[in-house]
């Protein structure tokens, strides 16, 4: 079996049970092996061909602009569900933007979905993938210049479209929605968007996944290509956390265990797992330095979200004019784009979405009961509230230094007592069907 992190983990059983330890599922192996460099450069070449994707561009020429990259990327996805037996929509969602910062009057915008139902009819649980679809130069105001935005963020939008294509035809108990949104460059618009709707209809967003600027291989410091590494960015205190949730998670020593944070583990776990020479580098930062995404207003409406980018920017292709000074080459043209390394971060996607769609939904009311002075930790939890009953449970366990789950405890019961001092590690409990799909880590509270 492939070895899923850089150290031993481990598979305990309490108590003596059958159960099929850690491994790849066949079916999502194929999906991972479908993903395509090929149709990923495809898409962003294609992209790149509207001359300008501004949020602000022309929305009625049928061969450039917005308007015609959004009527394109809404029509490719349609070819996609046709092949999903009627599981899969599409539909714009469409919004006036009101005059304000990066936005010079109002304006009505239109984020692409495409909704794969989930077959489970108990299963509310939704995830979200992302990338944004909207390009900018210099000027973040100027709408009419050449503005390709291959890999900044039609490399994002690209992988979104191809997880669709791959994903289409097959089926998930949960939902999962396939998004190309606007309006990043001019301040998040489309995903904000999109995330107060999904609060405003309570969508049972179980994880949204952002991906922006995924496809260099070089930094603009060095000729040193690095095509296995990829950042993904999570909050540690919930950005939505109240003064009580952040004054109990600091209590606990749980700055370090948010929702997006389990997220972030789970999503190198599985990465690794299914995608060979792959290193997911967890960075603890909601974003890069003073710098935002397309995850944040999810992350602000209290959804678990992050945010996956390359190991390292060349900021000599990101907002610029096409020139070349002092025979340096700018503009973020599609020749830059390691159409094979956007392959691989698709393929890391994928296997982390078509294992959380899979499997059971999170353990209710997680706690580590606290009422009893002893060296043993006792956990207790409820079973899903949601779709298929799991066959077990896995109790996670860690040194309080480290960043990775290093043991794993499967158990039937919803109850286990494990001989590890709480005060000397950090818990968690995520659900698990027969077939080893996972759902996401849930960190205890105390209770008595």
């Amino acid at each position: 079996m492939k070895h899923i992190l850089p150290f031993l983990l481990l598979i305990l059983t309490l108590p003596a049970t059958a159960q099929t330890i850690v491994k790849q599922d066949a079916g999502i192996k194929q999906m991972v092996d479908e993903v395509s460099a090929k149709n990923i450069e495809g898409t962003i070449r294609k992209l790149v061909s509207f001359k300008s994707r501004h949020t602000l561009s022309d929305t009625t020429s049928k061969t450039t602009g917005s308007g015609a990259a959004r009527n394109w990327i809404k029509a490719e996805m349609e070819k996609y569900a046709a092949e999903s037996n009627g599981r899969m929509i599409v539909q714009f969602d469409t919004f006036t933007q009101p005059k304000g910062t990066r936005i010079d009057k109002p304006i009505k915008l239109k984020n692409v979905l495409a909704i794969l139902k989930g077959t489970d009819a108990n299963d509310t649980r939704v995830y979200l993938v992302s990338g944004h679809y909207d390009s900018r130069i210099n000027d973040v105001m100027d709408a009419n210049g050449v503005e390709p935005g291959a890999n900044d963020d039609a490399s994002g939008t690209a992988l979104s479209m191809e997880l669709a294509r791959v994903m289409a035809k097959r089926s998930f108990p949960a939902t999962i929605i396939f998004m190309t949104v606007v309006g990043e460059e001019q301040g998040l618009y489309g995903s904000a968007n999109v995330a107060k709707r999904a609060k405003a209809e309570n969508w049972n967003v179980d994880a949204m996944l952002n991906n922006d600027i995924v496809g260099n291989t070089y930094g603009m410091e060095t000729d040193l290509k690095d095509n296995r590494s990829v950042r993904v960015f999570s909050d540690g205190v919930p950005t939505a956390a109240t003064d009580k949730q952040v004054a109990a998670l600091k209590s606990l020593g749980g700055e370090n265990d948010s929702p997006s944070r389990e997220l972030a583990r789970y999503t190198k776990e599985i990465g690794e797992r299914y995608v060979d020479q792959l290193d997911v580098k967890l960075i603890y930062r909601r974003d890069r330095y003073l710098r935002g995404g397309d995850h944040l207003p999810f992350l602000e409406q209290g959804f678990t979200a992050v945010r996956f980018t390359e190991m390292n920017e060349n900021f000599n292709r990101q907002h610029q004019n096409i020139r070349t000074e002092n025979g340096v080459e700018y503009g973020d043209l599609p020749d830059f784009v390691d159409f094979n390394y956007v392959q691989k971060v698709a393929r890391m996607n994928l296997s982390v979405l078509a294992n959380l769609a899979s499997a059971p939904a999170e353990p209710q009311n997680v706690g580590v009961i606290t009422s009893d002075l002893t060296n043993k930790t006792k956990l207790k939890w409820d079973a899903p509230a949601t779709g298929k009953k799991p066959a077990g449970y896995y109790v996670l366990m860690r040194e309080t230094i480290s960043p990775y789950w290093e043991k794993k405890f499967y158990v039937t019961d919803t109850t286990a007592t494990l001989n590890y001092s709480k005060d000397n590690y950090f818990f968690a409990v995520q659900s698990v069907d027969a077939e080893g799909h996972e759902s996401l880590p849930v960190f205890p509270k105390p209770v008595r």
